[in-house]
């Protein structure tokens, strides 16, 4: 169709301005990494079908509806994408700005859990009731504040062009912002969270260009802090036996070990490309628990054997990989920090869920990324993902 017979069918010149203004090659919808949003789509799309095969026969908990959980983690999905949609329109500079009310209420949210309103599963106070049988786990989106915070105060002078680095004060101040939500979270005790924050940390300073004694000293911190917290016997017996299972997987295979040695069986009998999507016998007789959320890996692995696991790897890669190139390019230090925590958090998380099914790290009680269910999980990774292609689109286009 012709400029001119476009016109003549009814459309003005200022819907086709409008539509110019859509598809030129500076508008947000061009600049958007959409391989990045391909690759967490297809990730979410085969996390569905995981999901359903993980609980259409539970009827102990899907409420005697074989699709109860497929659809509640189809709407996480559309509320996720939407949300991602509006971090992209807000823009991370705008999202600047609004740090520290965000960091407010998220760390309020935090303590509200240690509350009457906290929900305790799987031993962890980690949920918060809002009644109806929904839960937030607020652990989720302090992720993102805390790399929006420590990004906002560690960019500071340097993005004015005051300092080439930030100075051992601002790295102080923006440790101590970062220090509070982990505490109240280690309260509850939620120990993976904790673990993928510390990880956070350490790319932030890394990505900011602080000092690395820094990094060293949180280190040898951490260090010490775990004999510390093992020695005084700060550890519920449940995360303990947790240690005790990866340190020695054949300790109490029917007890504390149930969990990993099932998931290796699972993800074993699948082989080269799996027994079928739907046909695991490991799933379909619910010897692995919790497999529609921490171990949702072993469902791809029996199901889809190790081409299924292997394409989950790759597309998270392709993630991270396109991540890898949005902080590379970005023009300012405080994207780049932004986009350095996302990068820390994707690929500690998707490393620790993945690997503690193979028996490689202790179990954590971790979502994988864009595939596990869970609501606030599937809202926090995607806004993430806004906050990325943010970068990207608002970068000045070279002439």
């Amino acid at each position: 169709m012709s400029t001119r017979t476009f016109a003549l069918d009814g459309y003005g010149p200022r819907k086709r301005s409008a539509w110019n203004r859509l598809t030129a090659r500076d508008s947000v919808v061009w600049r958007m990494d959409w391989i990045m949003l391909l690759s967490g789509t297809v990730l979410a799309v085969i996390g569905s079908l995981l999901v359903y095969s993980a609980t259409r026969n539970r009827t102990e908990l899907n409420q005697g509806d074989p699709q109860y959980f497929l659809v509640r983690h189809i709407i996480s999905l559309i509320v996720g994408v939407a949300l991602m949609g509006a971090t992209v329109w807000l823009g991370h500079r705008r999202l600047r700005s609004a740090v520290p009310v965000l960091y407010g209420v998220t760390v309020l949210l935090a303590l509200a859990v240690l509350t009457p309103l906290g929900a305790t599963i799987n031993g962890s106070r980690a949920w918060l009731n809002l009644g109806g049988g929904f839960t937030v786990q607020p652990a989720e989106f302090i992720k993102i504040t805390v790399i929006l915070g420590m990004a906002m105060l560690l960019a500071a002078k340097v993005d004015a062009g005051d300092r080439e680095h930030p100075d051992h004060r601002t790295v102080l101040h923006a440790l101590g912002m970062a220090a509070l939500p982990i505490v109240i979270i280690l309260a509850m005790p939620d120990l993976g969270s904790v673990m993928v924050l510390v990880m956070i940390v350490l790319a932030v300073l890394l990505a900011s260009g602080a000092s690395n004694r820094w990094v060293i000293g949180l280190c040898l911190a951490g260090a010490l802090g775990a004999v510390l917290v093992w020695a005084l016997g700060l550890l519920d017996e449940y995360q303990i036996n947790r240690f005790a299972a990866f340190a020695n997987p054949a300790l109490d295979p029917a007890g504390v070990g149930y969990n990993t040695n099932q998931a290796r069986i699972a993800i074993g009998s699948g082989g080269l490309t799996g027994k079928g999507l739907f046909e695991g016998t490991q799933t379909t007789g619910q010897f692995v628990p919790e497999q529609q959320t921490d171990f949702v890996f072993t469902v791809a692995g029996e199901e889809l054997g190790f081409v299924g696991g292997g394409l989950i790897l790759l597309l998270l890669g392709v993630l991270i990989w396109r991540a890898c190139r949005i902080a590379r390019e970005s023009t300012s230090l405080y994207s780049t920090i932004v986009a350095s925590g996302v990068i820390a958090w994707f690929a500690f998380q998707a490393f620790e869920n993945i690997g503690m099914t193979l028996g490689i790290m202790p179990v954590a009680g971790l979502p994988l990324p864009f595939v596990s269910y869970g609501g606030t999980s599937m809202f926090a990774v995607w806004i993430a993902v806004g906050l990325l292609q943010s970068i990207r689109t608002q970068k000045p286009i070279a002439a």
